[in-house]
């Protein structure tokens, strides 16, 4: 496992319920209802490389407007993978991000971002999922980047709980999170 341990994380998953956006501590005082979501992003570490992905999934069934925030986030998410090619740079990702998202309805959250991957969990350049086109540092081809839309259905503010990791959406509405690890390439990210 990657998170484990990690600046002192206490679980192996990330697992954030509802109006949490992420780094939610799994716990069987945590019993899933039907119509909740949830984030499960996982780390881990092979060959001494670490892996970083999320998934937010329905439970049972949700209402319309959790099924939207779901779609637009991972719409959001394939739209920054799409714009995360050698030669652009990263405000074009988080442009990418950021207009989908608030098209829809939706806002982006702003203090947590997306990052580098490698021989550490987070490397350089950050990636925001908000930005101006032709921005930021310039994407290289064989750069690794996790691109981690967090996506709320209400305001973007956040705040985090007094367990010290799990950040939520201050105005407790629904939030989703996806997240893939993603190689820059020429034409196409891997």
């Amino acid at each position: 496992p990657g998170f484990l341990g990690y600046q002192g994380y206490p679980k192996t998953l990330c697992t954030s319920v509802n109006a949490q956006v992420v780094h939610g501590i799994p716990s069987h005082k945590v019993i899933l209802q039907e119509g909740d979501l949830v984030s499960v992003d996982c780390g881990v570490i092979l060959n001494e490389y670490y892996g970083d992905t999320a998934f937010s999934f329905e439970v049972g069934e949700v209402s319309p407007e959790i099924r939207r925030l779901l779609a637009t986030t991972r719409e959001c998410l394939v739209k920054g993978v799409e714009q995360a090619i050698e030669g652009n740079r990263i405000g074009d990702v988080g442009f990418a991000v950021q207009q989908h998202a608030e098209s829809k309805g939706f806002s982006v959250v702003r203090e947590m971002v997306g990052h580098g991957l490698g021989r550490s969990l987070h490397e350089a350049p950050e990636v925001p999922n908000y930005g101006r086109r032709g921005t930021g540092p310039r994407l290289k081809k064989g750069m690794v980047l996790c691109i981690e839309p967090m996506i709320n259905m209400g305001r973007r503010q956040i705040t985090q709980e007094p367990d010290g990791w799990t950040i939520r959406a201050t105005d407790k509405l629904p939030s989703a999170h996806f997240e893939w690890a993603v190689a820059i390439e020429k034409g196409k990210a891997d």
